[in-house]
């Protein structure tokens, strides 16, 4: 179990500052609906409902980025997911905000401005130089509790993350709570038979770390995405390279060859490769070459192939737990689904633990019909997970468990 306290140890009637994650695509100058609106609705709604007044702090893009905007929007779809009004003020932790929050009442919601339009949010600093922000100080003296259910920014030093933990007494939200078990099982849980990584997605550096890390934890690895070709790479095949136009390989091989070569050579009996790749032909269809065909690499590969989902499956089936991190495929577009699709739905028709871990490859079970519930976990976090799979040290994690021996 976790070893923080959690929104069921709240003392009654409390006045509580709650960190959600709401960082949403913009479209049209919109926030759009998504995932974390629902998980992180379930913590406001059960503080609402117990009769404490809630007070929401959430950041949305970066200065100077197409997508920091104001979190009107935000108090607009939450309310939705919370079938009861949330209340916004366009300020941070000025007079307005103040106002707003002395004004509520039992069960009430108010989410305030962007956190990052506050010039003490960023950038990282140390949790005691970040506590003794004006920002931190201006908000804290009207609350008293801190809740801290953005799990997946927990890897983040900003103000409204590690700040309040230290002057006031810190809680985990349900997003935080379940997160955090789920996330960190990988390590903590012991399982009778075989441990499965899925392993794919753009960002081979990352997911070459959690391999290397997870040395002794997981028994074998199954490959696609970018990491896959740089593994096939390393066992010899030509590609794993950029083609013109392309900036996806060079560079990740560069950076990883050494410890990619050394996995593959050290551990390879627990590596499984792709056995055939999925490319565009020139009508624009679906086609595979498998590895024997590839004498140099001429097109973009944008999945696995069916015979490698073929090999894929068995091996997930007679697992006892499966961690999914990356895509196989480019999923968004159906034709190059086949991949990531085959290895959620295996998992989905197994007996076993799972976690999907990453925004991106959790958008396939709602985009391909899957069913959520039949995954023990689908994680919105992607820093964090990467962090928690490797190890890392989770600074807004380590603060409510700091928070919680401190009594």
């Amino acid at each position: 179990m976790s070893t923080f306290r959690t929104i069921d140890d709240l003392p009654a009637d409390s006045r509580v500052l709650v960190r959600l994650d709401l960082n949403s695509p913009i479209e049209g100058g919109e926030p759009q609906d998504n995932r974390r609106f629902e998980r992180h609705a379930r913590t406001v709604r059960e503080l609402a409902e117990a009769g404490h007044r809630v007070v929401c702090l959430a950041h949305q893009g970066r200065p100077g980025s197409d997508d920091f905007t104001s979190l009107s929007g935000h108090a607009t779809i939450l309310s939705g997911h919370l079938d009861r009004d949330v209340g916004f003020v366009a300020d941070t932790h000025g007079e307005d905000a103040i106002a707003a929050i002395e004004a509520l009442s039992a069960g009430e919601v108010l989410l305030l401005e962007n956190t990052r339009m506050c010039d003490d949010e960023l950038p990282e600093a140390e949790p005691a130089e970040k506590a003794e922000t004006a920002y931190v100080e201006a908000l804290a003296p009207y609350f008293d509790a801190y809740v801290n259910d953005a799990y997946s920014a927990a890897h983040r030093k900003h103000a409204s993350l590690v700040g309040f933990p230290l002057v006031l007494p810190a809680y985990a939200g349900r997003v935080m709570e379940t997160e955090y078990e789920a996330n960190t099982a990988i390590a903590r849980k012991s399982f009778d038979g075989p441990v499965t990584m899925v392993v794919g997605g753009t960002k081979a550096t990352d997911v070459i770390g959690v391999m290397d890390a997870l040395e002794g934890t997981v028994d074998r690895f199954l490959l696609g995405g970018v990491a896959g070709e740089l593994f096939l790479r390393a066992a010899g095949h030509p590609v794993g390279v950029d083609l013109e136009g392309m900036d996806l390989f060079d560079d990740q091989w560069e950076a990883n060859r050494e410890l990619v070569e050394g996995i593959l050579e050290e551990r390879g009996e627990e590596i499984h490769l792709a056995v055939d790749l999925a490319y565009e032909d020139d009508d624009g269809e679906r086609a595979e070459h498998t590895l024997e065909e590839i004498d140099e690499k001429r097109v973009g590969y944008l999945d696995v192939g069916t015979e490698t989902v073929e090999a894929y499956d068995p091996l997930i089936r007679e697992s006892d737990a499966v961690f999914v991190k990356g895509a196989l495929g480019v999923f968004e577009d159906e034709r190059f689904s086949v991949g990531t699709v085959g290895v959620l739905k295996a998992i989905a028709e197994t007996d076993c633990f799972s976690v999907v871990g990453g925004g991106d490859t959790s958008r396939a079970i709602e985009m391909y019909g899957l069913d959520e519930a039949d995954f023990s976990h689908v994680s919105i976090a992607g820093g964090a997970y990467i962090r928690a799979l490797t190890g890392k040290s989770l600074p807004g994690v380590e603060l409510l468990q700091a928070s919680a021996d401190g009594d």
